[in-house]
């Protein structure tokens, strides 16, 4: 009977602190979905880029998920599929991607145009996941590339850097189809990249190497415009009312939950694996970093949403609606902290049992503090 009163109230327990957990996420569910997880397997030689992902290496390397929509299951699944796969050695990181697409078609041809407004596919990547200081390669099918450095995400105020340049970045892109030819139907776009480890870096923020297991932050987009043939070219569908082309599609590998892949906590994780492949490289995956430091991501939505309505942050968790004590969903307690003024605030979050704590401040960058050992 003791036994069987013990197990039920544990039971209870879980499902209470679970149920107060979700509670505190009403309105936010969007933002928490877990980010999908991809093991890139290394390898010991360099690959050919010439677009066509027919080196054995590629061949034992699973694929991603198939792209679904930015926003995520609750649109609708995207026209043509769009998947990935990605490799390593102890110099560059390799991606090749497939796009299946039955009009294929690129006009811009200039290093640096935003190559956006042509159909494109895009590669976001934040080496230490701090959300501050990553990188953004862009790349059509006629393999012109636009690469950038941001400082942070433009919500934050982020500057960019289109000066910044993948230095040594290798790419090619192989066309199943004809390329701007109207008159019949294609069937895919394939892409090959290689990126230096050490051109991912800009003035004094250098990115070293990584180690196996490590983990960096990455997503991946493609842009896809609705589009006509008209006399013989293809061009964008208008919007009868603007005149503006129609907006365009957004597919991408870990959903965001919003329009905008600058929200670099959404982006998914790249795992550096071993020589051997998996049969299967990707799932959900949630890192313990991840469990407890949503709940700093939940404080800052909460704080960036109080200061537009109040026009200052909020001087207390109470304010936000958010307790100074909660219980992850893996049973761990931990605290909330915030210090705030009007325009700037920094919060943190310490977990018992796990060792582990986070920082984040009014411009979105988290990191780990350090713990005593």
């Amino acid at each position: 009977m003791k036994k069987n009163y013990l197990f039920s109230f544990l039971l209870f327990s879980f499902v209470y602190n679970e149920s107060v957990s979700q509670e505190i996420f009403k309105g936010y569910e969007h933002l928490f979905t877990p980010p999908l997880h991809f093991t890139a397997y290394q390898i010991s030689d360099t690959l050919s880029i010439d677009g066509r992902m027919d080196e054995d290496a590629w061949q034992k390397s699973p694929w991603s998920e198939y792209f679904t929509d930015i926003e995520g299951d609750q649109k609708p699944k995207p026209a043509f599929n769009t998947r990935f796969k990605m490799l390593w050695n102890a110099t560059h990181l390799y991606i090749a991607a497939e796009l299946e697409e039955p009009q294929i078609w690129a006009t811009l041809t200039k290093h640096d145009e935003v190559i956006f407004h042509d159909n494109d596919f895009e590669v976001f990547i934040d080496p230490d996941g701090d959300t501050h200081h990553y990188f953004e390669i862009e790349i059509n099918a006629l393999n012109t590339i636009f690469d950038l450095f941001l400082t942070k995400p433009y919500r934050n105020g982020g500057g960019i850097s289109t000066a910044w340049n993948t230095k040594g970045l290798k790419t090619a892109v192989y066309i199943d189809g004809t390329l701007n030819k109207t008159g019949d139907t294609d069937k895919k776009w394939s892409i090959e990249m290689a990126i230096p480890f050490d051109a991912l870096q800009s003035g004094n923020n250098t990115t070293p190497p990584p180690a196996k297991d490590q983990h960096w932050r990455i997503n991946f987009s493609r842009v896809q415009w609705d589009g006509d043939i008209v006399d013989g070219v293809y061009k964008k569908k208008m919007d009868p009312f603007s005149g503006k082309p129609l907006r365009e599609h957004n597919w991408v590998w870990s959903p965001q939950g919003v329009i905008n892949m600058h929200y670099p906590e959404r982006w998914g994780y790249l795992e550096f694996g071993g020589s051997t492949p998996a049969t299967e490289s990707h799932s959900q995956l949630t890192l313990p970093s991840e469990e407890s430091s949503k709940y700093l991501w939940l404080l800052y939505y909460k704080q960036k949403q109080y200061l537009r309505k109040n026009g200052k942050y909020a001087k207390n968790l109470a304010q936000l609606e958010l307790p100074e004590t909660l219980n992850t969903s893996t049973g761990i307690e931990c605290t909330l902290q915030l210090a705030s003024t009007q325009a700037h605030f920094v919060a943190t979050i310490v977990c018992s049992r796990s060792n582990t704590g986070w920082q984040i401040d009014h411009n979105g960058k988290i990191i780990p503090l350090k713990q005593p050992s």
